[in-house]
């Protein structure tokens, strides 16, 4: 049940469309932060993040930095939030200047009990069109978790694989995770106040954003394969990964070039995201 008494199962089927131009400066400012070339004048793969944002005003910000509860997501009565993992399909490119429209709809909402407590998942569908093209179908996996207990019992890391093809190292300091913020509007605090992050949600450190780790997995696939069109993209976060420590960004193509396996290495050798790239 949410705050409200309302069932949370009520919020499935609910929609929201959003509108949207694909402006260039995004663009520009995320190349720059990624130290990146110009995107030129299509929105890379992933990049659409940069658009359809929800400026919530001030009054309706809640201490964690999200909006409040209850509007288009459910009125979940847990603390902390998470982007968890998502699946996408790129029909066709976005163009800069495009009048956009995204149509969301809330799938699914699942509550369980996990090691560490209560925990829902929210899985929300965007639809992107332009056009009158659908070019981009997305599917969000949201969660939402209990505050930390000091008796709670984390899951044991997983080791990530030593097998790679490609091999990346990316210093997400403050100053990267900021920028990023900035661009999404992503007003969580776990991301650039310290003192929130480690003494109210538990962390030791400043969160690495789970899309920015998404979006430098298929940046990755952009450097080694420049001429490649990625058709579909899958990820996962398995750890959180935190900023000041190296994060080490790993590829393997498959042997028919169809395919790219990846995943995020932090400091200390332990999976934080793994991810799949299709190729047309």
């Amino acid at each position: 049940m949410s705050d409200s008494n309302v069932p949370l199962a009520d919020w499935i089927s609910k929609q929201d469309v959003t509108r949207d131009v694909a402006t260039a400066f995004p663009l520009s400012a995320l190349a720059a932060t990624l130290d990146r070339t110009e995107a030129g004048d299509c929105v890379p793969p992933l990049w659409h993040w940069l658009y359809f944002l929800s400026a919530a005003p001030q009054a309706d910000v809640d201490s964690d930095g999200h909006p409040k509860r209850g509007g288009f997501l459910p009125p979940v009565p847990l603390p902390r939030r998470m982007w968890a993992g998502g699946r996408l399909t790129f029909h066709a490119p976005l163009r800069v200047g495009e009048q956009m429209t995204r149509t969301s709809t809330i799938l699914r909402v699942e509550d369980k009990i996990g090691r560490s407590g209560r925990l829902v998942f929210v899985t929300v569908r965007h639809a992107v069109e332009a056009g009158g093209q659908l070019k981009i179908e997305e599917e969000q996996d949201i969660v939402y978790r209990d505050a930390p207990h000091a008796d709670a019992v984390a899951p044991p890391p997983e080791r990530a694989p030593l097998d790679e093809v490609w091999r990346r190292v990316v210093d997400t300091g403050p100053v990267m995770l900021f920028r990023y913020s900035a661009l999404t509007f992503n007003g969580h605090r776990i991301h650039y106040d310290r003192p929130y992050a480690t003494g109210v949600e538990g962390y030791p450190d400043l969160v690495v954003h789970g899309p920015l780790v998404a979006t430098l997995l298929i940046d990755l696939v952009a450097r080694e394969l420049p001429e490649a069109t990625i058709r579909r993209f899958t990820f996962k976060a398995v750890r959180p990964a935190f900023a000041t420590r190296p994060l080490t960004l790993c590829g393997r193509p498959s042997n028919d070039g169809n395919t790219v396996e990846l995943w995020a290495m932090d400091h200390e050798g332990y999976l934080t995201m793994r991810a799949s790239a299709e190729l047309a």
